[in-house]
């Protein structure tokens, strides 16, 4: 889910990933764990989504695509950040 900066309250089990456009990215640790090996891409595609996203109004939707790291991938990856950011 989209949120607007603010909006959403990032809890102690949220973890900082990464920045889309200057917006921060935030997983749970169990996903990230889950995840922790896994090169994840977000595209915006037109179509509605399934959800109270911000992006709803827009006519678009989020589609995640995945696949693993490399091992030298793997070997450049920096630490993540807890909630906060």
């Amino acid at each position: 889910m989209c949120f607007q900066d603010g909006e959403f309250r990032v809890g102690a089990s949220d973890l900082l990933i990464g920045e889309i456009h200057g917006c921060r990215f935030y997983i749970s640790k169990s996903q990230f764990e889950h995840w922790q090996d896994t090169h994840l891409t977000i595209d915006v595609t037109p179509g509605r989504g399934a959800s109270f996203s911000l992006e709803i109004p827009l006519g678009v939707r989020f589609v995640t695509k995945s696949r693993l790291f490399t091992e030298e991938e793997k070997q450049d990856l920096l630490p993540v950040s807890p909630g906060g950011g």
